[in-house]
């Protein structure tokens, strides 16, 4: 796996220690710890590539991940990317002082899947993600010895500045996205949507390399 990186020399970066608190966040792995612990230049990027490991959905999941699609496609929508090509570019974001991820997925047949959102170090839990449309979602961050941890903690949409809470009966369910470490400079994403009455609807594994400095 091939990597690459566009960026000027990172300052240190506290949001993610300071969301976690000290004990929390030196429980974490020291690659997850420099990974979310260094802060671009405004704008600046920088570029993880790697590949879809794992991919499965229910058919539940496949329905719920096509309607979104209206919405951006904020989540994976073809089976058969397992095995395909992926890249994530994360951007630091001037304006509202968080910042603009990119998943690219590659996909057997037809145009890759983009995926486009939005961190903010807003809200009741002190970061939200936006997909866009003015649909976003809190979120909780969780450490591990080997793993940090968004959990979806409620979704809203946003209109002429306020934001109206979406009953759970709305929702997708409870989405957990990891990043996990794996040594030799390689990480794991994972990304599992569930559901109270479908159960799992969408699991994805995708395994990157850091980018090196």
């Amino acid at each position: 796996m091939k990597h690459f990186i566009t960026e000027m020399q990172p300052a240190i970066d506290h949001r993610f220690r300071d969301l976690l608190g000290d004990q929390a966040w030196f429980l974490l792995p020291p690659a997850i710890r420099r990974r979310f612990g260094k802060r671009l230049k405004g704008g600046s990027s920088v570029t993880y590539q790697g590949q879809v490991v794992t991919m499965r959905m229910t058919a539940a999941g496949w329905c719920f991940a096509q309607l979104v699609r209206l919405i951006g496609s904020p989540l994976p929508y073809d089976r058969s990317s397992a095995g395909q090509a992926a890249v994530v570019v994360v951007t630091e974001d001037q304006q509202s002082d968080g910042q603009f991820w990119v998943r690219q997925y590659g996909r057997a047949q037809g145009f890759p899947q983009v995926v486009h959102s939005s961190k903010r170090f807003d809200g009741p839990t002190g970061l939200e993600e936006y997909i866009g449309y003015g649909v976003g979602m809190a979120l909780l961050v969780e450490a591990t010895d080997d793993a940090l941890y968004f959990k979806s903690a409620g979704y809203f949409i946003q209109l002429r500045g306020r934001k109206f809470r979406l009953p759970k009966w709305l929702t997708p369910g409870a989405l957990v996205i990891g990043h996990h470490d794996m040594g030799d400079s390689n990480f794991l994403f994972s990304l599992h949507l569930s559901h109270p009455f479908f159960g799992e609807m969408i699991a994805q594994d995708c395994v990157f390399q850091d980018a090196k400095e």
